[in-house]
């Protein structure tokens, strides 16, 4: 952050803000990138509580929907669309739990609770494994463990069920599996010791809390299935399981092409991993047609949010534009298409991390996938 009265400071960033870095120029270092964001950083309380007004709002009339429209192809459309606004509130939960929806500490921890509650997530843990660790150490083997790749020697050791999971995760349909079990699951609903380093109550009664929400949201899905004669399975896979398992695969799909990506640079050496520079090097910029990322309140402008977690998430459009204008041919930007998506999994399977560079289950180096 800039020093009040540092004139030479001052001048350094009035200058820099309209002259880009050249790409074969040394990286400037992290404080003077961050304040070329801080007049975007500002936070808005009103506005945060409108976007958790119409999400929540939006949730439970597709969860209505679920429930009173006769059709089942109506049914399956609010389930499916019910999961991906759950992703939604998630992101608002997200950025209260980085202290940057509001400018309130104490409400940014209420509002996080309150959104993570359709994704049954416990704040506190997703605290800590995201914002300590993730953020704290992106892309660091042996520290960042979101979809962290492992080397052929690793792989190569694994028993014949644990390199099957392997390739289930890193297959077409492994993301959502992925979440659910090595993130969700292990890191987040009343983890053992060996995920979690340190056990602290607020864990245990965030968990509680999130298993109560799950729970009642599922008894009143039964419910409501007996009150109105219907099909309580049927109700339960609408109103319950389908929006939940769309939410499960939404962010494991989010976090791996958010961190997944040819040019993306894995570190084992955390020496040369501070040196690298990580919250540029370690991120993506994925680009949707039709303004879809706007409906995901701009979260794959995800190089900004490394840089600087205080930007709102309704800031970072412009904190994205700045960076890439400023840090030309430095950021990863990526146009997603389907096609690059299954062409990168099929190239990012394990990593070595002496040549930086990817490689197949047969510890082949992958080519370049843009």
């Amino acid at each position: 952050m800039p020093i009040c009265g540092d004139t030479r400071h001052e001048n350094y960033i009035m200058e820099t803000k309209f002259t880009p870095i050249a790409p074969d120029a040394e990286l400037p270092h992290r404080k003077i990138i961050r304040s070329w964001l801080i007049p975007i950083s500002q936070q808005n309380t009103f506005r945060a509580f409108l976007l958790l007004f119409v999400d929540y709002t939006l949730l439970l009339a597709l969860l209505a929907g679920t429930i009173f429209l006769s059709a089942w192809w109506l049914k399956l459309i609010c389930a499916l669309v019910a999961g991906f606004v759950i992703g939604r509130l998630f992101i608002i939960g997200h950025d209260a739990c980085h202290q940057s929806l509001t400018p309130h500490r104490k409400l940014n921890k209420w509002i996080g609770r309150l959104a993570f509650l359709p994704a049954v997530s416990p704040y506190s843990l997703w605290d800590v494994g995201h914002n300590v660790v993730h953020h704290g150490f992106t892309n660091l083997k042996g520290m960042d463990f979101v979809w962290c790749p492992k080397t052929k020697e690793e792989y190569d050791a694994l028993s014949p069920m644990r390199r099957f999971m392997e390739r289930v995760y890193r297959g077409p349909l492994g993301a959502g599996i992925y979440y659910i079990i090595e993130i969700w699951w292990n890191r987040m609903m009343f983890p053992t010791k060996g995920y979690m380093g340190t056990q602290r109550k607020v864990f245990f009664w965030d968990g509680l809390l999130v298993s109560i929400f799950g729970l009642a949201w599922l008894g009143g899905v039964l419910y409501a299935a007996h009150a109105t004669g219907q099909s309580a399975l049927l109700l339960v896979l609408c109103a319950w399981f389908i929006p939940l398992l769309f939410w499960f695969y939404m962010i494991g799909f989010v976090v791996y092409i958010q961190h997944t990506h040819t040019r993306v640079v894995w570190h084992d050496n955390r020496a040369v991993w501070a040196k690298a520079q990580p919250f540029v090097s370690t991120t993506v910029h994925m680009m949707f047609r039709f303004k879809f990322g706007a409906l995901m309140h701009h979260i794959m402008e995800h190089t900004a949010h490394h840089v600087d977690m205080s930007i709102p998430l309704y800031k970072l459009k412009k904190a994205q534009k700045t960076l890439e204008e400023m840090l030309p041919s430095r950021i990863v930007i990526q146009m997603f298409s389907w096609s690059w998506y299954f062409r990168t999994i099929k190239a990012c399977k394990l990593y070595n991390y002496q040549e930086r560079y990817w490689t197949d289950f047969d510890g082949n180096k992958s080519p370049d996938v843009v």
